[in-house]
C-alpha cells in the first residue's frame, strides 16, 4: 500500500512538472533589427537610389526659395510704376523695374522700353518676356520628375536581382528551406521600399514646385493685364 501511494505521488509530480515546462513560454533571442543594417544590406541598388534621393532634395529646395521670391507681393512696384507713368516720368519707371530685379519688374521694363508703338507690339514683348521668366523659374523641375519616375525601377531592379540570386544559390545548395528563402528575400524588399520612398518623396515635391509655379503665372498675366489697361488709360 505505501508503495503504491509513494508511485502515485511520485507520477503526480511528473505530470506537474511536464506541465509547468509546457505552459512556460519559450523566449528566442531576437536579432534587433536597424534601419542602417537595412540600408547596407539592400546592396549595390542602394547607391543609384540614394543619390537620386540628394538629388531630388537639393534641386526641390534650390527651387523652392527662387520660386517663392518670385511670388512675393509686388504691388508697391506696381504702384510706383503707375505713379510715374501718370506724372510722365517715363525714365524714372524704367530705372524702378530695373532695380527690383523680379520677373515682373523685368516685364515691366520690357514694355515700358516699349511706349510708343502698338499695344499689340508692347503686348507681345511682355509676352515673351513672361515666357523666359517662366522657363527660368521651371528649370531643373523636369529633373524631379524623372527621379519620382526611375527611383522605384532602380528599387524594383535590387529586388528582382535578389530573387534571382536567392534561386541561384537554392539550385546550388539544393537548400530550399523556408528560413534560406525568406532570410535573403526580406532584405531584397529593402530596395523596393526605398525606391518607392523616393519616388513618393520626389512625386509629391515636384507637384508642390508646379503648383507655385502656376500661381506666380496667374499673378504674373494679372500684372500684365493691369499694365496694358494703365497704358490705354490715356487714350480713353
Amino acid at each position: 500500500m505505501m508503495l503504491l501511494m509513494l508511485l502515485t505521488d511520485t507520477a503526480t509530480h511528473i505530470v506537474d512538472s511536464v506541465s509547468h515546462a509546457t505552459a512556460a513560454p519559450t523566449t528566442i533571442p531576437q536579432e534587433d533589427l536597424r534601419f542602417g543594417d537595412l540600408l547596407v544590406k539592400g546592396g549595390w541598388v542602394m547607391v543609384p537610389i540614394g543619390i537620386l534621393a540628394v538629388l531630388g532634395l537639393i534641386i526641390f529646395f534650390e527651387r523652392f526659395f527662387t520660386i517663392r521670391k518670385a511670388s512675393r507681393d509686388e504691388s508697391s512696384l506696381m504702384a510706383q510704376v503707375r505713379d510715374n507713368i501718370h506724372n510722365g516720368r517715363l525714365e524714372s519707371a524704367i530705372a524702378i523695374c530695373k532695380n527690383s530685379n523680379t520677373p515682373l519688374g523685368r516685364m515691366l521694363q520690357k514694355g515700358l522700353l516699349r511706349i510708343g508703338r502698338p499695344i499689340k507690339d508692347i503686348e507681345g514683348a511682355i509676352e515673351n518676356i513672361g515666357k523666359i521668366e517662366v522657363s527660368k523659374l521651371e528649370k531643373n523641375i523636369g529633373i524631379i520628375g524623372i527621379v519620382a519616375g526611375i527611383a522605384p525601377m532602380f528599387g524594383f531592379l535590387g529586388t528582382i536581382a535578389g530573387v534571382i540570386k536567392i534561386f541561384y544559390d537554392i539550385s546550388k545548395t539544393d537548400n530550399i528551406s523556408m528560413g534560406v528563402i525568406s532570410g535573403g528575400l526580406y532584405v531584397k524588399m529593402v530596395t523596393s521600399a526605398a525606391g518607392l520612398f523616393v519616388g513618393i518623396v520626389a512625386y509629391v515635391c515636384y507637384h508642390i514646385l508646379n503648383m507655385m509655379v502656376d500661381k506666380v503665372i496667374l499673378k504674373l498675366e494679372t500684372d500684365a493685364i493691369e499694365f496694358i489697361d494703365l497704358l490705354e488709360e490715356p487714350s480713353k
